[in-house]
């Protein structure tokens, strides 16, 4: 039994029937990240005797003949912008290096409350910006498959850990694609809930009108199980959709997408696309054929629109939300200073990165006076439009299928010093978020040097039950 290739779900049942007790699941997994993590940077803080903790009430209830929890004894990483009690939430930032939340976020009591251990926060880009990983604080990390590439940002963290096998579930946040796309360039699977269907309250706010946590794994069964934990209305975060919420496990079996409806973008297959990434997709499309999918082509000449609205409406926020990070309220304190105005500046100035300061800096400009409406304003216009143009689409379509991004993971170092580049990176992402829809990125295939390519489904608002079942049936023949 190699607990390393295990699914979250048959770790449950293996720590249920007696195979394998928490304890020593979780030593295991401690030890192997120590390691092998060395190379690839994915943890930032390691929560071992809380986990250790976590595990031996885990092993005492089976003793106990006690009921457990969906997620027992499942070990979870969760990336570094998500409040947990006792554990370090650093952003990847030197402004949180030291910050320990006195509270869990509701994912983290959620977890909890159905028996998941908690092993360690992940990497990530500062402050949740940036599209490869490499704006952190604790230094890059490297993509499993080839270290000397990226693993997608900004959980980039949270996929490496799951590419890596050190853990079979890890929370992300995505705000324009931050865990398709590290799960694309990574080979797993990322799930990107609808805005309001998973509380943010406890997420360390980037962008917050588009931000939203979700599960990264390693197949749709264990997307499936982490949604039905993490999801549902919380009173704490006024944003949060009061609805019923469905379970998506028990209809994941023997899946039939005979005659779903599933459009395609002719706007997605264009230069730019990389050929290998676009001769994969092209494949992927007649397999959905196959399986029965009726698959047509659309035009969505918005789609290249919405990076610029995007960058303006995520950095409008980020300005706003990052304020409050100046040495005096919240964060790291410089030393050198003489008056208030010098903490400030100079605190600011040392803790933040420079992807950080740049978004500040476009946000805070797109905000001021005078430019407003011909920023902001017009970018919330696209915004609504971009919506809109989703919704007619789902009026007819169950589904659309897409790339998930137009490049192979990059070389390290390979696009930081071009800032535009690195963004075009999320084209078929940010979209998403916009509208506020689900979308989820699986695997689809490799290059002809091994780097993972993935495909994304993007559903309409609360329809993760449809995505899910499209995903699993393609899992069944990629």
């Amino acid at each position: 039994m190699d607990i390393f290739e295990m699914s979250a779900i048959e770790i449950r049942e293996a720590i249920i029937n007696k195979k394998i007790s928490a304890i020593d699941l979780i030593n295991k997994i401690y030890e192997k990240i120590e390691k092998e993590d060395k190379q690839i940077n994915s943890f930032i803080t390691l929560s071992k005797e809380l986990a250790k903790k976590q595990a031996e009430e885990i092993d005492d209830k089976i003793k106990n003949g006690e009921s457990l929890g969906k997620l027992a004894g499942i070990p979870i990483a969760i990336k570094d912008n998500i409040c947990t009690d006792g554990i370090k939430t650093t952003c990847a930032s030197k402004m949180l290096e030291d910050f320990i939340p006195p509270y869990d976020a509701t994912v983290i009591k959620k977890l909890k409350a159905e028996d998941a251990i908690i092993i360690g926060k992940v990497n990530m880009d500062e402050f949740a910006m940036g599209s490869s990983c490499e704006n952190s604080y604790f230094g890059p990390t490297k993509n499993p498959v080839d270290i000397s590439r990226v693993p997608g940002g900004s959980s980039g963290g949270s996929s490496a850990s799951v590419a890596a096998k050190f853990v079979p579930i890890s929370l992300g946040s995505d705000t324009g694609g931050s865990i398709r796309q590290p799960a694309g360039f990574c080979g797993v699977t990322g799930l990107k809930p609808t805005y309001g269907k998973v509380s943010r309250f406890g997420l360390i706010a980037f962008g917050s009108s588009l931000d939203q946590i979700g599960p990264i794994t390693r197949s749709i069964d264990d997307a499936a199980l982490c949604l039905e934990v993490i999801q549902g209305h919380d009173k704490l975060d006024n944003t949060s959709a009061k609805l019923k919420y469905d379970t998506y496990l028990d209809k994941l079996n023997n899946v039939d997408i005979q005659n779903m409806k599933i459009a395609v973008a002719k706007e997605f297959i264009k230069k730019g696309l990389n050929e290998e990434i676009k001769n994969n997709f092209l494949e992927t499309i007649e397999k959905f054929k196959s399986l029965g999918a009726k698959v047509e082509y659309i035009s969505m000449p918005i789609t290249e629109e919405g990076l610029s609205a995007y960058y303006i409406i995520s950095s409008a926020e980020a300005s706003s939300n990052l304020a409050r990070f100046d040495g005096i309220r919240y964060g790291y304190r410089t030393k050198t200073y003489e008056d208030v105005n010098d903490i400030m500046v100079n605190s600011r100035t040392e803790a933040f990165g420079k992807e950080v300061k740049r978004r500040i800096m476009l946000g805070t400009y797109a905000l001021s006076s005078g430019y407003y409406d011909a920023y902001y304003n017009r970018a919330l216009k696209l915004k609504k439009k971009i919506k809109d143009q989703y919704k007619e689409i789902f009026e007819k379509y169950d589904l659309i299928l897409s790339p998930i991004s137009p490049v192979l993971p990059f070389k390290i170092g390979e696009k930081t010093s071009d800032p535009l580049e690195m963004y075009l990176a999320d084209i078929y992402t940010i979209n998403i978020n916009l509208a506020g829809v689900p979308a989820i990125s699986i695997p689809s295939g490799k290059n002809k040097d091994g780097l993972p390519i993935g495909i994304q489904l993007i559903g309409k608002h609360f329809d993760e039950e449809k995505i899910l079942r499209a995903a699993k049936a393609f899992e069944g023949v990629k």
